[in-house]
């Protein structure tokens, strides 16, 4: 039967390297962070740089989460 297999991705085969992945995101996030003393005027380009920071450190600790509750492999 065809509707017996759960239906899988070939990234879950294979999964990638999850740390460098997370050492990855906080090392951009703190990049984003250091641009803030950059020679920009205005507010605009600080509120960019400190939301991007922030979704990017979102994200990888709504992954942990996740992974510490067993909802991701």
């Amino acid at each position: 039967m065809a509707g017996s297999e759960p239906v899988t991705s070939p990234d879950q085969h294979k999964p990638g390297h999850r740390k460098a992945g997370r050492i990855g995101a906080v090392v951009t996030a703190f990049a984003l962070l250091a641009m803030l003393c950059g020679n920009h005027e205005g507010r605009v380009e600080d509120i960019w740089l400190i939301g991007l920071a922030a979704l990017l450190l979102l994200i990888v600790l709504g992954d942990v989460v996740l992974r510490r509750n067993g909802l991701r492999s």
